[in-house]
């Protein structure tokens, strides 16, 4: 494993070396919204391009060439997934749209299976509208209670009050690894051992976390993880549903068609295995063949080096951004990915993002999917600026340059 070198890294990144708008408007683009999408390396762009060339068709069932060509890409892609995550089985990895898909097959198959009425279902404040919808969903028709474990100031979720909400009536508890608006990252082996202790089952999202943690799924020791394959510098549309063999052997089908069957006739139906069983029709192959690229393409790096580069990034970006004048900075947790959310006093973020896309930086404003957390954090939207491994400190003072010009703009 080489060393990791930011500017080789970001050389890997064609997207990242354009201009955006045009004429006198023209800006080199400065890319700092990885927490919504991250862009892709080369080799996962070659690698969707190569199976659409020369492997493109239908997997499992075909006998010619193609097929059996594009079969072993996308059980390949599955074992790679399962390596990243460190399952215990590749039957264990599940192809999904997104995590949003993935927590919502777990809420439809398994949730309903375990949560009835008078049971509580646990989430804590930090989640994404994905990690709580469904759940929420769920509680709606079964008559149980969404329980929400809170969060302070800073945005740290202390594992004491996850084990104070672990109660007799707990049947599930959803939590994230990192929370996607202000880059809190969770003890989540900890809540999870607390959780487990219980006989509670724990569902991760794991959307922000794959592109900056490494994932040890069995280390965790929780039941489901979820993840996106666009957070993790692959294609968009394509996910990882990881469940525990013996849950996914227990869990009914999320849906029906083709590819998840044993056997149909019209009095009934045999359906295959996991995760064949959670498939159903013609998947998202080029997404999956991306996505293994794309874990394949992170694994490679020293992980360790690019984590310690983030966390400079992130260190630096937070010490000067909160101390120009009117910002105040959203979540201070001691431990974050590098995400920072701010405000700008007297300045909306929409504006404050508008502003900064004229001069080619690319941020996110609004409420980050995160209504209830930002709510409980006493602001309706933030200015994200989201960083990833092929970040550097010129993206950061860049940002800090498009600061100062929007805050002579609005003086």
């Amino acid at each position: 494993m080489a060393t990791f070198e930011p500017g080789s890294v970001r050389a890997d990144f064609p997207a990242l070396a354009q201009a955006v708008h045009t004429g006198a408007d023209e800006r080199p683009l400065v890319y700092l919204d990885s927490a919504a999408t991250t862009q892709m390396p080369e080799p996962v762009i070659q690698a969707v391009a190569r199976f659409g060339r020369r492997d493109r068709a239908n997997v499992h069932r075909g006998v010619h060439a193609l097929s059996e060509r594009a079969t072993a890409a996308y059980e390949g892609a599955r074992a790679t997934a399962q390596r990243f995550l460190n399952a215990r089985h590749a039957h264990e990895i599940v192809f999904v749209r997104g995590a949003t898909e993935a927590i919502n097959l777990v809420a439809a198959s398994f949730g309903r299976g375990a949560v009835g009425a008078g049971d509580q279902v646990l989430v804590s404040a930090l989640e994404h509208h994905s990690n709580l919808v469904p759940w929420q969903m769920l509680c709606a028709e079964s008559g149980a209670e969404l329980r929400v474990i809170p969060v302070s100031d800073e945005g740290e979720l202390d594992v004491a009050d996850v084990e104070a909400a672990l109660g007799p009536r707990a049947r599930l508890l959803a939590v994230t690894h990192v929370a996607n608006a202000i880059g809190t990252v969770t003890a989540i082996a900890e809540i999870t051992a607390a959780a487990r202790a219980r006989g509670v089952p724990v569902v991760v999202d794991g959307a922000q976390a794959a592109a900056h943690l490494p994932i040890d799924v069995q280390a965790i020791g929780c039941d489901f993880y979820a993840l996106s394959g666009h957070k993790v510098f692959g294609p968009t549309g394509i996910g990882v549903l990881y469940g525990r063999a013996e849950r996914l052997a227990a869990m009914p089908p999320f849906q029906g068609g083709g590819e998840m069957v044993l056997s149909v006739s019209f009095a009934g139906a045999r359906y295959a295995p996991p995760p064949q069983r959670f498939e159903a029709g013609t998947p998202n192959i080029e997404g999956a063949v991306g996505l293994g690229a794309a874990l394949a393409y992170l694994g490679a790096l020293d992980r360790a080096g690019a984590a310690a580069h983030e966390q400079r990034l992130l260190d630096y970006a937070t010490t000067r951004v909160a101390a120009l004048p009117g910002i105040r900075v959203i979540g201070r947790a001691r431990r974050k990915a590098p995400i920072l959310s701010f405000v700008m006093e007297g300045i909306h973020p929409h504006d404050v993002g508008t502003v900064l896309d004229r001069h080619g930086i690319a941020v996110r404003a609004g409420h980050h999917c995160a209504q209830p957390l930002l709510d409980r954090l006493g602001v309706s939207a933030t200015v994200r600026a989201s960083m990833a491994l092929y970040n550097t400190a010129a993206d950061v003072d860049a940002l800090l340059a498009g600061l100062d010009t929007v805050r002579r703009m609005f003086r």
